[in-house]
């Protein structure tokens, strides 16, 4: 089974940066033409939509199970810079556990995955599913849990 949001994911990052180029550029008329208190609320309103995909945390993610593998691909959609990408990937017998954090009425949602190795368990990184459509964090969820077992 795969699971990709790449789609959603340009989506958002287009809208992002569309919509901060506006602001910007209304910013920049609005300070040459000495509406300097307007420019600056525009300021703050380009700090606001920053701090809301920031605090949002959409991130491209890929699942995939096949070939006896967990292999859970994601980076950071929004982000001024480099890129980080970033890699999962491990036996499915390794799968310890799986949880999924929900937050803001399940608007938001977090996966850590924890794996059994030799010297213990092993937690990875949280990764955010928030850029994912409900039904496929479902999907993935309930495959999760079959892979586990429950």
């Amino acid at each position: 089974m795969i699971v990709s949001n790449k789609q959603k994911t340009v989506h958002l990052r287009r809208i992002f940066f569309l919509v901060s180029l506006v602001i910007a550029l209304a910013a920049l008329a609005l300070f040459l033409l000495d509406y300097t208190i307007f420019g600056l609320v525009s300021v703050g309103v380009f700090a606001i939509w920053f701090l809301y995909f920031q605090v949002a945390d959409y991130q491209f993610v890929e699942f995939s199970d096949a070939n006896g593998k967990v292999l859970l691909r994601y980076y950071k959609a929004v982000r001024f810079g480099k890129t980080n990408f970033n890699s999962i990937e491990f036996p499915q017998q390794m799968l310890y556990n799986a949880h999924f954090e929900d937050s803001l009425f399940g608007k938001m949602s977090d996966l850590t995955l924890v794996v059994k190795t030799r010297r213990g368990i092993a937690e990875y990184p949280s990764v955010s599913l928030t850029a994912l459509p409900i039904n496929e964090r479902k999907r993935l969820q309930e495959r999760l849990l079959q892979i586990l077992g429950v």
